[in-house]
């Protein structure tokens, strides 16, 4: 476990909170207990938005407090007369193991220094402010599912308030005040959970074009290509959500297990140094 003491990363935290406990008051207080006191669909409603809440705030703090894949530093200092070995190879292949001269030891292919968390990240795509971390090999599970799940909660937000709005409370329309304060807070939860909802869609597909195509966002910016364009869709797909069934791929209690980890004590390059 880890936590950025990144002070935008801790106020996107409390924003992203905020926003899912203001949802889950506006759907809990304002419209099911206002629209379904009487019908069996309240409580089924309260279940389900209620697991969904959970599910979404689980992986999000995965994706908060997991290691995003930090590569280890090495117990003794490099020595930077090495480096003429490896200098031609600098940054600049996916093949052969780099340097890192801010964290001073050997990088593996796709691993990358994100200057916010001051380590390298291997397989780092971002630096996402809304989990105030990185979002990595081993953790990028955790921020898709975090994704899906917002996006469901938006979606099942948008469906609850319209729903209200065709099958009103016919008891409640005789309060006026209460009346118009059931409207206010139905409108903002509707433009919150559009904003919301348009955000993490087009993050989500932006996700996926990058792990479809074996490129993260920071090789898509440096102009690296893929790093292994034949292999079929659905392993590229198992590297992020791990070697277990794909029913599986959603459940944000697994921990990372894919076979793509990379075992520092038995590369050369670090043998010597840790």
């Amino acid at each position: 476990m880890r936590f950025v003491k990144d002070p935008c990363g801790i106020a996107c935290l409390i924003i992203t909170y905020l926003m899912v406990v203001y949802a889950d008051y506006v759907v809990m207080r304002w419209i099911i207990l206002q629209t379904m006191q009487t019908s069996i669909w309240g409580p089924i409603h309260v279940i389900f938005f209620n697991t969904v809440v959970f599910l979404l705030a689980l992986s999000h703090l995965k994706a908060v407090l997991s290691d995003p894949g930090t590569v280890p530093l090495p117990v003794n200092r490099l020595d930077f007369s090495d480096l003429h070995t490896v200098g031609k190879n600098n940054g600049n292949s996916h093949n052969d193991w780099t340097v890192c001269t801010r964290c001073e030891t050997y990088r593996p292919p796709r691993a990358h220094h994100c200057r916010i968390c001051k380590r390298c990240i291997r397989r780092m795509d971002h630096h996402c402010p809304w989990i105030n971390n990185c979002v990595g090999e081993r953790n990028q599970k955790f921020f898709l599912q975090f994704l899906v799940y917002v996006g469901m909660l938006a979606l099942y937000s948008i469906a609850l308030v319209v729903g209200s709005w065709i099958y009103p409370c016919v008891e409640c329309e005789s309060d006026t005040l209460e009346s118009q304060t059931r409207l206010l807070h139905s409108v903002i939860l509707l433009l919150e959970s559009a904003l919301f909802g348009l955000f993490v869609l087009a993050i989500m597909v932006d996700q996926m074009h990058a792990i479809l195509h074996d490129e993260t966002a920071v090789e898509q910016a440096q102009q690296k290509g893929s790093y292994r364009p034949n292999r079929r869709k659905i392993y590229l797909l198992a590297d992020v959500f791990g070697r277990g069934h794909p029913m599986c791929w959603l459940c944000p209690c697994t921990s990372f297990t894919s076979s793509s980890s990379l075992r520092y004590y038995d590369t050369p390059l670090l043998s010597h140094d840790v």
